[in-house]
């Protein structure tokens, strides 16, 4: 976890977080979490009400149509999601990414249009950057590309997995051109002419949230659905990068937080044995109660300063989000032994979605090469200033 000076954060009951919270979880996601799990049921109910509740506008501005709480409220959010279902965490993380690119673009009369639908739940989507990510970093070649064309881009390509999307609903793109240093970012509608949408595959984990493939055969992108142009984008990643992972942290919160009740009932019974395994819930709280403070602590100084100052932290603390996870879903499993195994205990199924916090981009093995690379320039450049003097 990244060096501190923090008080440890308390965590706000749902109810204090926004009205009506508590009693949408209880009566529209917590009877459903097993069927999203197992059955690949989606949450759209839950999300659109959390829309109508004003629980989806943090991100966006009153004057766009959204409550302007900030990212700690959008993060907070996602956390109590995550408490009882990581796949609808991501999901609500996919609706504010949504907003956030939108917000940032270039394109002032797209956010009018599209912003108060998105902040009010009325639009769904998801942001189809895993690869846009991955790309800018050297992992992947972009997956799609674009062409210059009268009033747009004409796109071509495939991307493997998107999430939170369908025929009714929108997400972002990221395209590549063939003479420009930047990407084309655009949000597209998932009936759009010449894109094909396809579950061709199933998850042992995140069943329930809207995964596709997408194929595009001369998709045309006209510039009023343009985010940002090529030569915008640089800018545009300053400006949305750290907000955009940071968000990810209240899908790790919401997982350990649940973990630590866990092992707190199962330790009622077998504490006298749970006692001899190397984490228990007390350290494990302790660790949690630091990452939040950090996290909301970050989340307020994006809030003021922008993405762009703070990127090398959010990756930091990103990082230790993802590996936290891994170690508090081990550790229930461990708690309630046997138990843990039965097809609708909550503890395999926190296994499973701490592994999807852990390769979910940015993964682990991303974050490491980010966090390599911010190094090794830091290195390179004293370098220089020592051969200079």
């Amino acid at each position: 976890m990244p060096a501190v000076a923090l008080a440890p954060s308390l965590p706000l009951e749902a109810c204090e977080i926004l009205p009506g919270l508590s009693d949408l979880i209880v009566e529209e996601l917590a009877p459903k979490v097993v069927d999203i799990d197992l059955k690949g049921l989606y949450p759209d109910t839950f999300l659109r009400k959390l829309g109508t509740l004003g629980g989806l506008g943090g991100l966006t501005p009153a004057s766009h149509g959204g409550s302007g709480l900030g990212l700690k409220h959008a993060i907070q959010i996602i956390e109590e999601a995550s408490k009882h279902c990581v796949s609808t965490g991501f999901l609500l993380w996919a609706q504010y990414a949504l907003q956030w690119y939108v917000l940032n673009g270039t394109n002032p009369a797209l956010a009018a249009d599209m912003l108060p639908k998105m902040a009010r739940g009325e639009v769904l989507g998801g942001t189809a950057q895993s690869n846009t990510m991955k790309s800018c970093v050297g992992i992947e070649e972009t997956r799609l590309k674009a062409q210059r064309v009268e009033g747009g881009y004409r796109v071509n390509g495939v991307l493997p997995w998107v999430s939170n999307i369908g025929p009714e609903h929108h997400f972002h793109m990221g395209a590549s051109l063939p003479d420009a240093p930047g990407l084309v970012i655009g949000l597209l509608h998932g009936s759009t002419p010449g894109l094909t949408l396809a579950q061709n595959a199933h998850f042992i984990g995140m069943e329930g949230t809207n995964t596709f493939a997408c194929q595009f055969r001369d998709v045309f992108l006209p510039d009023a659905q343009v985010v940002c142009h090529p030569h915008e984008f640089d800018a545009f990643r300053d400006r949305t990068k750290s907000a955009f992972i940071l968000l990810q942290m209240g899908m790790g919160l919401g997982l350990v937080d649940a973990c630590v009740g866990m092992m707190q009932r199962a330790d009622k019974q077998f504490g006298h044995v749970n006692r001899f395994l190397d984490v228990q819930a007390d350290a494990l709280q302790a660790e949690l109660d630091a990452a939040r403070a950090a996290t909301y602590d970050l989340a307020d100084r994006i809030d003021r300063d922008g993405s762009a100052p703070h990127v090398k932290e959010t990756l930091q603390l990103r990082l230790a989000g993802s590996e936290l996870s891994l170690k508090a879903a081990n550790a229930a499993m461990l708690h309630l032994g046997a138990k843990g195994y039965l097809s609708n205990n909550a503890a395999q199924r926190r296994l499973r979605e701490a592994y999807f916090i852990a390769i979910v981009t940015p993964a682990i093995k991303h974050l490491r090469k980010e966090l390599h690379e911010f190094d090794s320039h830091a290195c390179a450049l004293a370098q220089d200033e020592r051969e200079v003097a």
